[in-house]
């Protein structure tokens, strides 16, 4: 018996012979960069690798994280690794001609890889045919990336009753799956392009159904009855739902649940984000300001045409007595109050006054040009945009040139029914005399002390929004959604966005959290990564962290708030936590290495008013604390730091979110840890003006417009 187990063991621990191959290193790949060559990479429109040069990359890739990260790295996301897995991707750069967007894609296909090498170093060496553990030697084949002290480390892990009950879990799971994939190391990217290639077909992917059931043909060519049977079931399904869904067809015909993040059918690098947006190079400023230019030209197109059908068709203004004699349907004869429009480079409202529709008359003695009528300047709603018609009796060329005098106008961007209210017209002089004073003041002022420079904002980006969104079913009740990483709130998930959400931020009303994350994605990708903040800012969800989770499932937010703090637990951290009391925002910012909450509430409330917000803040610090071992006195034991900060105050029941937000992105521009007493100098101000609001607006529009979220 001893002798038949030590023959067993014996085989184990040779089992390195078995294996003729060397251990890879694509020399041809180092080879080829040293004489000039880097490899071209292709992607499918869903972001995954295909040929030529997939299997390259995948194989190159395993090399270097067998090379550079140790067997011994159970989590992935340690950022102890950050140092490696730069060193992998400047490698894959140097060899590969490879966009940085696809940085993501290649870390996780790493850690995919790595995870790979361990589970085969395991099955191969350090189990037998049971399934039971061996305690083999380091495979020679393995010592030039494999140290003794590694390798040791490694079987210990093994062999824990831990690890070994969840492996064996596994082991179990995965024995006898109802229907098994048979193609290898191929993956659904390279099997989709294969089927494509043979069947010469032009469509840029194909239904996760098609590729599941042929991912399940053998080399006999046949599939398997119960693999038919899901095929058919597919089929029909997909005849009373749309094509799109085809994620829920496979799902329907299998009858099993779906994960978030994952499409069932598609494989490795395929998330629902990656299906609805196509991937590719993030256009420039430019280039998209001249996509925006060239979508509302069409939509311009389309107004005049609309328009011109529907009114009467303008005689010759060469015929003094015939000019404005006919009418548009919507202005009325005489005069009347309106409103006044410009449509390039965006619609949008430039001021407001008087149209003079009025046979036979003139405009400084001259004929008014065609399709045009007489109107008044009474304000200008946007001072600097330029005149249809430059007066050529006068030097005005702008809105706020023409106050108080007449101009032609184009009768379509005409709108009838504006009523100029009491004073007005005082009113927005007096603004105007206030701006140039506080103008004047800031020029006095800017050597004495230091500002952060801001531009006007303007309303260009909510106009294009709101003129795109109205072609879309979302008005209507369609939604989309916004793809948030896993590195923004510690778990990934697609945000829902509905027409709810958009006019809160176009009407000007109380914003919610789909606002709030979104725009936390926006401080992510646009103020964060860039400038390698990441390392020392994080976020918390404030759907997980709010007043009435923690009334109702306090220990849910406990589990959540500490486990991304030990996520975190080695490097000094800043996060922000948007904090919604049912009614009102306010912002936490936490540094818990240092134990401090800055509290920065609008409405100049402090912690007392939420007691059981601060127990379990306390509560997670404490915990935190406990969990990194770190010992403190009985007295300070509750030396948790509270900060009432004295941040810009609203004015409104409204306007909370918006100064919430703009809390957190004064915080990151200027990347500082601490937050002063009575805030940063560069910001600092009684409360945030309406110029300053608007600018949040602007930029969570753009950046909607830059995820496509209206397509």
């Amino acid at each position: 018996m001893a002798d038949d187990q030590h023959e067993e063991v014996s085989k184990k621990v040779s089992a390195e012979e078995e294996i003729r191959r060397g251990i890879t290193v694509m020399r041809k790949v180092v080879q080829g960069r040293s004489r000039g060559i880097i490899l071209d990479v292709c992607w499918n429109n869903q972001g995954q690798l295909i040929e030529p040069n997939g299997h390259t990359l995948t194989s190159f890739i395993g090399a270097l994280v067998r090379n550079e990260i140790p067997i011994t790295c159970d989590d992935w996301r340690n950022k102890e690794l950050n140092e490696s897995k730069e060193k992998i991707w400047s490698e894959i750069k140097r060899c590969f001609n490879i966009e940085d967007e696809r940085r993501g894609f290649c870390m996780k296909l790493a850690g995919k890889l790595l995870r790979g090498f361990r589970t085969f170093l395991s099955s191969k060496f350090l189990k037998d045919a049971d399934g039971n553990f061996v305690d083999a030697e380091l495979p020679k084949k393995y010592e030039s990336l494999i140290s003794a002290e590694e390798w040791e480390a490694f079987k210990s892990k093994r062999q824990d009753p831990v690890f070994q009950r969840i492996s064996a879990t596994n082991r179990e799971r995965a024995s006898s799956p109802a229907y098994p994939y048979r193609k290898g190391r191929v993956g659904y990217g390279r099997l989709e392009q294969s089927m494509q290639q043979k069947e010469e077909s032009s469509e840029t992917s194909l239904p996760a159904h098609v590729l599941w059931k042929e991912a399940r043909v053998g080399k006999s060519g046949v599939p398997q009855e119960e693999v038919l049977h899901v095929y058919q079931k597919c089929e029909e399904l997909s005849q009373s739902l749309s094509p799109d869904d085809t994620k829920g067809i496979l799902s329907r015909a299998l009858d099993v649940p779906e994960y978030s993040g994952r499409v069932r059918g598609k494989g490795f690098g395929v998330t629902p984000t990656s299906l609805s947006v196509k991937k590719g190079k993030a256009p420039s400023n430019r280039e998209l300001h001249a996509r925006l230019e060239a979508m509302q030209a069409e939509l311009d197109a389309l107004r005049r045409e609309r328009e011109a059908s529907a009114s009467t068709v303008y005689r010759d203004a060469s015929d003094k007595n015939s000019i404005n004699c006919t009418f548009q349907p919507n202005i009325p004869e005489g005069i009347s109050h309106c409103q006044l429009y410009l449509s390039s480079p965006y619609y949008r409202m430039v001021g407001k006054g008087k149209v003079h529709n009025v046979s036979g008359v003139l405009l400084h003695t001259r004929e008014l040009p065609a399709g045009c009528l007489k109107v008044s300047v009474d304000i200008a709603v946007d001072p600097n945009a330029a005149l249809p018609y430059p007066s050529d009796d006068s030097d005005a060329t702008t809105v706020h040139e023409a106050v108080g005098s007449f101009v032609a106008w184009p009768t379509n961007l005409i709108c009838v029914g504006y009523e100029l209210q009491e004073n007005e017209v005082s009113n927005a002089s007096a603004q105007q005399k206030k701006e140039v004073s506080n103008a004047s003041a800031r020029v006095k002022s800017s050597g004495a002390k230091k500002t952060v420079a801001r531009k006007k904002p303007t309303t260009k980006y909510r106009s294009c929004l709101r003129t795109f969104l109205e072609m879309t079913d979302i008005p209507t009740g369609g939604v989309r959604t916004v793809h948030m990483e896993e590195g923004i709130f510690g778990f990934d998930h697609d945000q829902m966005i509905g027409n709810e959400d958009f006019m809160q931020v176009f009407s000007h009303e109380e914003i919610g959290v789909t606002v709030v994350n979104t725009y936390i994605r926006y401080l992510y990708d646009k103020l964060m990564r860039p400038n390698g903040l990441d390392e020392s800012f994080g976020f918390l969800a404030p759907a997980t962290v709010n007043l009435g989770l923690i009334l109702s499932r306090p220990d849910t937010v406990t589990e959540y708030v500490l486990r991304i703090l030990m996520d975190n637990k080695d490097a000094e951290k800043l996060f922000f936590i948007p904090f919604n009391t049912g009614g009102h925002w306010l912002l936490l910012a936490i540094n818990p290495i240092r134990e401090i909450v800055y509290y920065l509430d609008s409405l100049g409330n402090d912690w007392t008013t939420y007691p059981v917000m601060k127990v379990l803040i306390d509560t997670v610090l404490q915990a935190f604390r406990a969990q990194r071992d770190i010992q403190t006195s009985r007295r300070g034991a509750n030396s948790i730091t509270w900060i009432k900060v004295a941040c810009p105050q609203q004015r409104n029941q409204i306007d909370c979110g918006y100064f919430m937000l703009r809390f957190m992105r004064d915080t990151l521009a200027l990347g500082r840890l601490m937050i002063p007493t009575d805030y940063f100098e560069e910001f600092k101000c009684a409360f945030y003006t309406k110029d300053q609001v608007d600018e949040i607006k602007e930029e969570w529009c753009q950046f909607m417009i830059e995820l496509n979220v209206f397509s």
